[in-house]
């Protein structure tokens, strides 16, 4: 069996599981983020009268941190009065930020689990040898009922990456190169594993933006086998006991793909469409492409090692006059340890506006939405019509060097003058 099948077997009492099978399987750690105020409602509906484990699951209000209108401030209330009637243990309100940033670093993800979220980037988990997938309302509500949810056994995909990524080339390219061979649709309800020396090498972060974006391919969960760098990192978290699952080594994949990284420049993800990649320097070798607004953040691109290379490029330096550059930290933890090596500070010297750890614009909610006509680029994970705010401006997703590198010039940017 693959990792995967090993994880959903372990966790629905079963010997064995194959691809295509219906199981119910016990759910680790469920997670609700503020989009989903109808779960509390689904909850009571259904008759659910407490949570299933007060340890297991948790709200995260991220998408609007704070409140940006009267509406989720309500939603918030809710919410918060139903965390407080079932006790439950773990509560991260507009002070903490991103779903998936924040439960890796209180301790509740780990390898061999089974993470449920309402969101759809949960695939983010597979960077810790964890299966992660989302789900909707009336789902969720039945997990805090009874703790279960039926899974299909998912076919996997091998993603197997290979070589060393020249200068200028970060995780966020390697993925969307990989996005822009295999498509939007080219795992629908699939998991994708992905392998090779370059995933073995991978910290913790980039391990993390590449699992978050197999959703993008229409996969229901991506897997990482856990290297040293995960297993250090869950080490200082307070985590249950875990298991380690691997693949067996017969294991046959349904699909195949191989990448050479190290063939790689930076990468684009055009207008409008998150599989429209293109080499950075085939993007712009015949137009210059004008920029309203750079955007660092979400659970894709506002970490530390995200803010870090943004503030390399931009320390001693200002983006132009009527431009804009907006940052987002992943986490209140991401912000701390970014203000103490002084990476804030740099940034906002250089003329970027700084805003609460959460999903910000990423969603078109607040915090940096674009008006009719604007340019955006930017580190998050979508570039649909509307994504970020008006359904008449473009958006460009790269890696967080290039948009640093591009708000600097004013104009898309290839990065690798600047380091």
């Amino acid at each position: 069996m693959h990792a995967i099948e090993k994880i959903l077997a372990k966790n629905s009492g079963r010997e064995q599981v194959s691809a295509g099978e219906i199981v119910t399987a016990k759910v680790d750690f469920a997670e609700i983020n503020d989009l989903y105020l109808q779960t509390v409602y689904s909850f009571y509906e259904m008759g659910g009268e407490k949570v299933w484990d007060s340890e297991r699951a948790a709200f995260v209000f991220d998408h609007y941190a704070p409140a940006p209108d009267m509406k989720s401030a309500a939603n918030h209330v809710e919410m918060r009065e139903f965390a407080k009637k079932n006790n439950l243990k773990f509560h991260f309100d507009t002070n903490c930020g991103v779903c998936h940033q924040v439960m890796p670093e209180a301790g509740v993800i780990y390898p061999g689990m089974i993470v449920v979220a309402t969101d759809s980037h949960t695939t983010t988990h597979g960077a810790f040898g964890a299966m992660g997938t989302g789900c909707g309302a009336t789902d969720m509500a039945t997990i805090l009922m009874t703790g279960e949810l039926w899974f299909r056994v998912p076919e996997i995909i091998e993603v197997r990456l290979e070589g060393e990524p020249k200068k200028g080339v970060y995780p966020k390219d390697v993925i969307l190169s990989v996005l822009g061979k295999i498509k939007a649709d080219g795992a629908v309800y699939k998991a994708i594993d992905f392998t090779g020396s370059y995933v073995e090498n991978l910290g913790v972060s980039g391990r993390m933006v590449i699992c978050n974006m197999a959703v993008e391919m229409g996969a229901k969960t991506a897997y990482m086998q856990p290297n040293q760098a995960v297993l250090d990192y869950v080490s200082k978290r307070e985590v249950r006991p875990f298991e380690v699952q691997y693949t067996d080594p017969d294991f046959q994949y349904e699909e195949s793909y191989v990448f050479d990284v190290s063939e790689l420049e930076p990468q684009l993800a055009c207008p409008h469409s998150v599989d429209n990649v293109a080499p950075l320097t085939e993007v712009i070798k015949d137009e210059t492409i004008t920029l309203n607004q750079g955007y660092i953040g979400s659970c894709t691109g506002g970490r530390e090692e995200d803010i870090a290379e943004a503030a390399k490029i931009l320390a001693g330096k200002h983006i132009p006059q009527y431009t804009r550059l907006v940052v987002v930290p992943a986490s209140a933890e991401v912000m701390q340890t970014c203000m103490q090596k002084g990476y804030i500070q740099s940034l906002m010297a250089a003329g970027a506006t700084i805003t609460t750890p959460g999903c910000g614009a990423c969603l078109g909610a607040h915090e940096g939405i674009l008006a009719a006509g604007e340019t955006c680029i930017t580190t998050t994970n979508r570039n649909f019509p509307g994504r970020m705010g008006s359904t008449e401006a473009k958006i460009y997703l790269a890696s967080p060097a290039t948009v640093a590198a591009s708000i600097l010039n004013g104009c898309i940017t290839d990065p690798r003058k600047y380091l």
